[in-house]
């Protein structure tokens, strides 16, 4: 899908100008988006359509500091499911709120997912209700020096 948006002109020098933008700061109005690129406002907004559209822009959020809600702890948790328990798995990363992520991988384990719980009884809990469908391993976070951030965007 990468390639296509550059091949179908979508991702131009204006949008991706736009496309950081929103990376900074979603919350920008149409006006002020307009104002950094040097469009008008609708201008702005047909050419976001236009990228929402195309799955370039998937959604805009908000980033909340977990701790702020009470998740004081955060851990990977890596699983590598017994026969036929990969969709077990996911269905229960999906139904579970504290996985933050959850991603199928290759190598050794086939899935690992970061979680944010309120303390270690949250997180053995946790760890209890995936090791029923195979063998985990868990990392408990202690410092991020890469938060997440947004994707890299494609050069001249």
């Amino acid at each position: 899908m990468a390639s296509e948006p550059r091949r179908n002109g979508l991702l131009d020098p204006t949008n991706i100008r736009l496309i950081e933008e929103l990376q900074a700061n979603a919350r920008l109005t149409l006006a002020e988006l307009g104002r950094r690129v040097g469009l008008s406002a609708p201008a702005v907004a047909e050419r976001m359509g236009r990228l929402e559209d195309a799955g370039v822009i998937t959604g805009y959020h908000a980033a909340v500091d977990p701790r702020a809600l009470g998740y004081g702890l955060g851990a990977i948790l890596r699983i590598r499911p017994a026969p036929r328990q990969i969709a077990a798995v996911a269905d229960l990363a999906r139904e579970t709120g504290e996985v933050a992520e959850c991603h199928r991988i290759t190598g050794e384990d086939c899935f690992l997912m970061r979680l944010h719980v309120r303390d270690v009884e949250q997180l053995e809990e946790l760890i209890d209700r995936f090791a029923f469908f195979g063998q985990t391993t868990t990392s408990i976070m202690q410092t991020s020096p890469v938060a997440s951030r947004p994707a890299p965007l494609p050069g001249p």
